[in-house]
């Protein structure tokens, strides 16, 4: 029997907050969007390892479908500008704004963004894009 997306999300997500090794999990997400087009957090997982991977290309992709689907998740927002900058591409400060609007209006949302960005550079501690990030974000 085959895993429902749910469990395979589930499954991938607790993998990563394990410490598994990034490029195992990228072909989990993908069968998530795949299976799960539409889901936002999915594409946002996907955009994030593909980012620690360094593939910027796929990452813009990955961040472009989650903010279309959920433009009011922040860190889609934020993932979306780590690429644009990993990719030289213009438009971030858009990105960095509308995220740093979300994160102002609500504390969950602030705490996971700082939680997520400091996961990033603990896994790459020399990840530049999102050092600038943290820093518009957060000063």
């Amino acid at each position: 029997m085959t895993e429902t997306v749910e469990s395979l999300f589930d499954t991938g997500l607790e993998r990563y907050k394990a410490g598994e090794e990034v490029s195992s999990l990228i072909p989990v997400f993908k069968e998530v969007c795949d299976r799960a087009p539409k889901s936002a957090p999915a594409w946002t997982c996907l955009a994030w390892l593909y980012l620690l991977a360094d593939k910027s290309s796929s990452a813009s992709k990955a961040a472009q479908k989650a903010v279309k689907l959920n433009p009011q998740d922040p860190q889609a927002r934020v993932n979306l500008a780590v690429a644009m900058l990993e990719n030289d591409q213009k438009g971030v400060r858009q990105h960095i704004d509308v995220a740093h609007q979300l994160i102002s209006l609500n504390s969950e949302w602030y705490e996971e963004i700082q939680n997520s960005i400091e996961d990033g550079l603990t896994r790459k501690p020399d990840w530049q894009s999102l050092s600038k990030v943290k820093n518009w974000l957060f000063g």
